[in-house]
């Protein structure tokens, strides 16, 4: 039995407000359960030094957990004067998923920064803000096209992410806090709207696995994804 009482193949309710910023030029609230993400898009004419003059476009993440957003006030970044290993991993996670869905050529020279605020942390905040960074995206070139600055739609697919682990010996979707803090093996799957795989990370938490376990997991983040790719179309459309 998994603590929430859910099936092992059963997602965390999931829900995605869009609209809920006035500046940014998409934004959204994805909620996977209890884990609350504030993912928003800003545009800005101009990309890294790196690809200036090359005619692609960029698509970068930054990523951050609000002190309250867990058990027990977290000490902010900006005050100890530098981001956490874990939260440059991230955000480069995000941006690298995100660009895997983007046609570089057809956003032109501009950048697009998605930038995802954990307001609350159950397990699984960086499914959550692929998942949800790509409906801000979404939003964002919607208002380019709108605006005929664009007349190619850049988004070729849509991205998202899943965690999937072994708890209590039994492969399950979508882990909260509870059973990501006691998963034997611990995973997160990035995927196109087509299942095709962006990324993926898998580690033991204390247990090894089999090819068939990874298989199996395989399996529910395919399933998970499909559903959050039909709630990102409805959350667009």
């Amino acid at each position: 039995m998994r603590p929430s009482g859910r099936e092992l193949n059963e997602m965390r309710a999931v829900s995605i407000e869009t609209g809920v910023t006035k500046h940014a030029e998409g934004s959204c609230m994805i909620r996977m359960g209890d884990t609350h993400v504030l993912c928003t898009a800003t545009l800005e004419a101009r990309v890294p030094p790196f690809i200036k003059g090359s005619g692609l476009g960029w698509v970068t993440a930054e990523y951050g957990m609000l002190p309250r957003s867990t058990t027990s006030r977290m000490r902010r970044e900006a005050t100890a004067g530098k981001q956490g290993g874990r939260t440059v991993e991230i955000q480069r996670l995000i941006g690298r998923a995100l660009r895997a869905g983007v046609d570089r050529v057809a956003l032109g020279e501009r950048q697009i920064t998605i930038d995802c605020d954990v307001i609350q942390a159950d397990g699984g905040t960086r499914c959550a803000s692929i998942t949800g960074g790509w409906v801000a995206l979404r939003l964002a070139v919607n208002k380019l096209m709108k605006a005929g600055e664009i007349k190619t739609d850049p988004l070729i697919s849509p991205v998202a992410a899943v965690s999937c682990g072994i708890y209590a010996g039994q492969p399950v979707l979508d882990l909260d806090y509870p059973e990501d803090s006691e998963a034997g093996v611990d995973g997160n799957f990035i995927m196109l709207g087509n299942g095709q795989l962006i990324e993926t990370q898998m580690s033991a938490e204390g247990s090894t696995y089999s090819r068939d376990q990874m298989n199996q997991l395989l399996d529910l983040a395919e399933k998970g994804v499909a559903e959050l790719v039909d709630a990102q179309k409805a959350a667009t459309a």
